[in-house]
């Protein structure tokens, strides 16, 4: 058994997103994100679904055409096949990513 912590080498990179696996068990997935402030919007369509929790900074992230501001705190559920990209995130942003893949 290992210990790990969440915060450990969680710097952001200098552009982008960084995505750490931190469980891939089964059909499930968990990931940290940490954001830059220089984000690209590419627009995700997932064959998973993902539930996302903001643990640190802010974001904005467009989800069927629809705008959703986020505050470190706030968690979304996007199920399999919501189209949805990240179009801001505040430098540092901290996600958890908990991915359900089909069985």
């Amino acid at each position: 058994m290992r210990i790990s912590n969440l915060f450990t080498d969680a710097q952001p990179p200098e552009a982008g997103e960084r995505f750490d696996t931190l469980l891939d068990h089964k059909n499930l997935v968990v990931e940290r994100i940490v954001s830059s402030a220089d984000v690209t919007a590419q627009e995700y369509v997932q064959t998973q679904d993902e539930w996302v929790l903001l643990l640190q900074g802010e974001a904005v992230l467009q989800v069927a055409g629809e705008s959703i501001s986020l505050k470190a705190g706030d968690h979304l559920f996007l199920p399999a096949g919501a189209a949805h990209r990240v179009t801001h995130t505040s430098e540092g942003a901290m996600w958890l990513a908990v991915h359900l893949h089909p069985e």
